[in-house]
């Protein structure tokens, strides 16, 4: 059998995983909107972690702090600017952008005056018919600031001829077309809406008469916050000194969630959807048990995303499970590499083998996907080297052979190893003693239905199966990407 080229998958400055989408945040009745808000954005700095924002209304006016980094990096507490962020009403957003540079005027939320006051908006998603809308404002004369989609509903709503703001923004969101989750902030008002079949996640919380409006539960869980319910699909809610109001800016359709919040971007404490995400990664492990079971002396989770499904495989298979891998935490976004040997690599940095437990084993490491599989590769040698007799590899979910149009930064077809080559060569190429996915019916068993319904599947899969619900533009898929999510 001929061995994998090595190229494109060599590359140790690309990581091995989806990228993550973004966060948003939301306040509405708080003298502490802006502390509430930036405690919301560290507990969801997973979602993003290039760069962060936060706008505030105290009643007079707004304010607005943006900067690269993470949260803790712009928003300390006990700084002057935080004092000069007060207010009681506040959105904030967590970026990892997928193509747009990495630029101040590119951070969220964005913050512009308009024919009605006012508006700030932030935005988890992505566009699909971005460019096309684009061209077209541009071409009728509008002056764009950022290289991101989201300024796109901006011109939308500023060209709307609708009375109120809330019109406004429902005649801008029926002109574009993709995923979204997105908060705005006008005065004295806070608005969140979600796309039309639901596959970014929005959350309505409530701290004492303050109501909050997160991308995940455990955004509300780091202030004390109580869960109400999730944004529906198509729904936009206003909120003001009155309370919540929901509209609809759609008909009501199937929604198609994207499946992979729980299998890899969310946290695992929290619930989206009425769904412990934590609990769905072990039923994810515990199906994968099912489907390809193997003799082994240890189940070994490649931390910190492989866990959950770790134990469930182990459960299930009654293999004792152990930390046989140790992950590092502290290693910066822009950790020096003194050289380009194997120790240095980026792998190693954040990953070392525990030697007294794997030594003389046959293991079965667990991890949430293969996407490159450059680091899959290099922890089956890290194994190996710390002594394991065999290594078997299992993926707590399908082959991704698709990107990702809807937010996710997913590498282009070519780059992705499971769209090019077999499971037999892919298993050749990481080295290990043998290989093994989750399929997409036993997914979705995990996920609690019977298997997928070809016809109206329950969760937006289309990195697996190719099914997008929600056609991307010819200028979009060939690479023309100008998301910001």
């Amino acid at each position: 059998m001929s061995k994998i080229s090595t190229h494109p998958f060599e590359d140790d400055t690309l990581d091995d995983k989806l990228s993550e989408e973004c966060a948003v945040f939301g306040v509405f009745g708080s003298s502490e909107a802006h502390l509430l808000t930036a405690l919301g954005l560290h507990a969801l700095q997973h979602r993003g972690q290039e760069a962060t924002g936060m706008v505030t209304f105290d009643g007079n006016q707004f304010h607005a702090k943006r900067g690269l980094g993470h949260v803790s990096e712009n928003f300390n507490a006990s700084s002057m600017q935080m004092d000069e962020l007060a207010g009681h009403a506040a959105i904030g957003h967590n970026r990892y952008s997928t193509t747009g540079q990495s630029e101040i005027r590119n951070i969220q939320p964005f913050l512009t005056e308009l024919a009605f006051g006012e508006f700030a908006i932030a935005h988890n998603g992505n566009l699909t018919n971005a460019e096309r809308v684009r061209r077209s404002l541009v071409d009728t004369g509008s002056l764009f600031q950022s290289t991101t989609d989201t300024e796109a509903i901006i011109h939308l709503v500023a060209r709307s001829r609708r009375s109120k703001p809330e019109e406004r923004i429902k005649e801008a969101l029926l002109q574009i077309e993709g995923a979204y989750a997105l908060v705005a902030l006008i005065d004295d008002m806070l608005i969140g809406v979600r796309d039309p079949l639901g596959v970014r996640p929005l959350i309505l919380g409530k701290i004492n008469h303050s109501y909050l409006l997160t991308s995940e539960t455990c955004a509300l869980d780091i202030i004390g916050a109580s869960y109400i319910r999730d944004i529906d699909p198509g729904e936009m809610v206003l909120i003001d000194q009155n309370g919540v109001t929901s509209l609809r800016i759609s008909e009501i359709v199937k929604s198609r969630f994207c499946i992979f919040e729980y299998i890899y971007f969310s946290r695992p404490d929290s619930v989206i959807e009425k769904k412990s995400v934590y609990n769905a990664r072990k039923m994810i492990g515990a199906e994968l048990a099912r489907e390809s079971d193997i003799s082994a002396d240890l189940v070994i989770p490649v931390p910190d995303s492989g866990v959950p499904a770790a134990l469930g495989y182990a459960q299930q298979s009654g293999i004792k499970f152990e930390f046989g891998i140790i992950r590092n935490h502290y290693v910066g976004r822009t950790f020096i590499q003194p050289s380009q040997d194997a120790r240095s690599s980026s792998v190693m940095m954040k990953h070392n083998a525990n030697s007294e437990i794997i030594s003389g084993k046959d293991i079965i490491l667990v991890d949430d996907s293969i996407v490159r599989g450059t680091t899959s590769r290099k922890i089956v040698k890290m194994m190996r080297e710390a002594g394991a007799k065999s290594v078997h590899m299992r993926i707590a979910s399908p082959p991704t052979i698709n990107p990702c149009f809807y937010g996710v930064d997913t590498p282009n077809k070519a780059n992705l190893i499971a769209a090019q080559h077999s499971l037999e060569e892919i298993r050749d190429e990481i080295e290990a003693d043998s290989l093994a996915f989750i399929s997409i019916d036993g997914l979705y068993r995990a996920m609690g239905e019977h298997s997928r319904d070809k016809d109206t599947p329950q969760y937006c899969d289309a990195c697996f199966t190719g099914d997008y619900p929600i056609a991307p533009s010819r200028n979009f898929i060939s690479g023309s990407k100008n998301n910001d999510r």
